[in-house]
Order: C-alpha cells, then sequence, then structure tokens
C-alpha cells in the first residue's frame, strides 16, 4: 500500500472514531500532499511524500522550540502530539550504530579520494542524505559527520 493511501485510510479512521485532533493534522498533511500533486502536476511517489512529512516535522520541532521557549507549554503540546501523529507515516528510525558505521564508510570514502574540510562535509551529506532519507534527523547525522572529519 502507498503511503498516500495510507494517510487516506488513516483519514477515515480519524473520522470514524471523531479524533478531531488527529484528522485536523492528518487533513493537513493530505492537503500538503495534494499542493504538492497540483503545483507540479504528478502523481507523488512515497519518497517525495516522505520528504513532505520531514519538511512538516522539522516545522512542528521548530514551534515546540519556540512555544516553549516563550512559555506556552499548551500550544507546545498540541504540537508534540501533531508530531507523533506525523512520526507514525515514516520509514523506521535508523540506529544509533547503524548512522554512525553509515558516516564512517562515507567518510572513509571521501578520505581515499583526498577529499577532506569543508568541501567533504558536502560532499557526504550529498552521499547520506538518499541513503537515509526519512529514517534519520539530517541535523544529528550533520552532527556525526562534523565529528567524524574533525
Amino acid at each position: 500500500m502507498s503511503l498516500k493511501q495510507r494517510v487516506s485510510d488513516a483519514v477515515k479512521e480519524a473520522m470514524r472514531a471523531k479524533q478531531s485532533a488527529r484528522l485536523a493534522t492528518l487533513r493537513f498533511l493530505q492537503a500538503a500532499i495534494k499542493q504538492k500533486e497540483v503545483d507540479e502536476r504528478i502523481e507523488l511517489t512515497d519518497t517525495d511524500i516522505v520528504a513532505i512529512i520531514e519538511k512538516q516535522i522539522k516545522q512542528r520541532k521548530e514551534s515546540i522550540t519556540a512555544f516553549e521557549n516563550a512559555g506556552r507549554t499548551e500550544t507546545a503540546e498540541t504540537e508534540k502530539a501533531e508530531l507523533a501523529v506525523l512520526s507514525e507515516f515514516l520509514p523506521e528510525q535508523a540506529s544509533d550504530e547503524e548512522l554512525a558505521t553509515e558516516v564512517a564508510k562515507v567518510v572513509a570514502e571521501l578520505s581515499a579520494q583526498g577529499i577532506t574540510g569543508n568541501p567533504a562535509m558536502g560532499k557526504a551529506m550529498g552521499i547520506l542524505k538518499p541513503k537515509l532519507a526519512g529514517r534519520a534527523d539530517m541535523a544529528k547525522v550533520s552532527q556525526l559527520l562534523k565529528a567524524a572529519l574533525n
């Protein structure tokens, strides 16, 4: 079953169960998917949908931080609930060991080619992003990569 169909089914389940908060989040996701399809006149693949979900998750994380810093804990809790709903549709997350292994492989590969410093960071992220899309927080991957390159 495609990711788009899973989202659609989840919307129907949330309607039947009268879960209004979950339903609002899922409808927002569905609207973002539809908007992208209309704008680009294409049928989105699961990879494209995962990218949309990742973008929305990143927005929620930033909002949670902003709301908590402003002392708006109730709004932050709402954002956290939305984050949990969106996370359900991401592929299984890569473990810390798997991330470290992937980073080490890429660093070794680039070192063998004689690429170091800032250019290595860019090239490494370019290699790692497609491999780990939807399975890892790219900010965390970036931190691991910086530590490995230094």
